[in-house]
């Protein structure tokens, strides 16, 4: 346990950071997840509209520093190609 003032409240201002960052993950696993439901249904407007929220949340979290740029960038091009295999089938 920390004895010095400065440090006791920089453990109080991590503890607030980490639950909120937590929050904010799981948050931006749900997002991906509802895509990825969306998408494996084959529903192309449900997966644009999933795409189109998954990937603001990603691009907020990755401003905020909860997640990695890279990691944000990884997975919106993953599911953009996704979403453009659902749309060219469908169309076909």
């Amino acid at each position: 346990m920390a004895n010095i003032k400065s440090q006791i409240k920089r453990n109080r201002q991590a503890l607030k950071a980490r639950q909120r960052n937590k929050s904010v993950r799981t948050a931006l696993k749900t997002y991906m997840k509802r895509f990825r439901t969306a998408a494996d249904a084959g529903d192309g407007e449900a997966a644009a509209l999933a795409y189109r929220v998954a990937a603001r949340q990603l691009d907020k979290a990755a401003t905020k520093g909860v997640v990695h740029v890279n990691f944000a960038a990884n997975h919106k091009s993953k599911m953009a190609r996704r979403l453009a295999g659902l749309t060219t089938t469908a169309a076909s």
